[in-house]
């Protein structure tokens, strides 16, 4: 069925809406949902061979950041985020880390959505200096349950990704995790529709059998 034979509901404004409407609605939905992870990857290679001046491009320094989080032994959904916290440079250019972090939000926990969204600050206090900026605009922060956190990301994992001489692991090998956490919203508004619970069971049908 092409796009243009699919079901699709008919009223011209919202209010006037029905539930015969938002069944149709729903069964894209569920398709739109299942294809998160292919449009992510597809963003993410935008970030190959864009170097913005930097010693390696930032796909490049995506995989090392995800690299060196996954060989300190952080779990899935850690890598994940590491792997993804530069994803909005090419649409956020003047505030990437709060694009990863509204991609991110459902999928991930509290204290893992704050060190995306945040990464940006810390990440700061090793060059706004440099820029005529306040290096320790994190120190608004402190005290924050997730302070450590996100300062430890950055100094471990996000900071030391910049090695032009440094091997990285590829990007298919860190696919499954990204599909798996990317199959599994925690938090959305829309987290008890029926459509929602279709489209995780169909997301983690499809994230077994890419596994398998």
């Amino acid at each position: 069925m092409s796009k243009e034979e699919e079901p699709r509901a008919t009223f011209t404004n919202m209010a006037d809406s029905t539930q015969a409407d938002w069944m149709k609605i729903g069964s894209a939905f569920v398709r739109l949902a299942a294809g998160l992870p292919d449009r992510v990857i597809q963003h993410l290679m935008l970030l190959d061979g864009d170097f913005g001046g930097f010693p390696v491009d930032r796909l490049t320094h995506s995989l090392q950041c995800a690299t060196l989080a996954h060989d300190d032994g952080r779990d899935e959904e850690y890598v994940v985020c590491a792997l993804l916290h530069d994803i909005g440079d090419t649409l956020g250019s003047y505030n990437h880390p709060d694009i990863a972090a509204a991609m991110l939000k459902p999928f991930v926990s509290e204290e893992n959505h704050w060190m995306v969204e945040k990464h940006g600050i810390f990440q700061g206090h090793y060059f706004f200096h440099h820029i005529g900026m306040n290096r320790d605009m994190r120190d608004q922060y402190r005290g924050h349950p997730s302070f450590a956190r996100t300062e430890e990301f950055c100094a471990k994992y996000d900071g030391p990704a910049f090695d032009a001489r440094a091997s990285a692991r590829p990007l298919a090998f860190f696919e499954p995790m990204l599909r798996s956490v990317l199959a599994r919203p925690k938090r959305s508004i829309y987290a008890e529709a029926s459509p929602m619970k279709q489209a995780e069971a169909a997301s983690a049908d499809g994230t077994t059998k890419k596994s398998a």
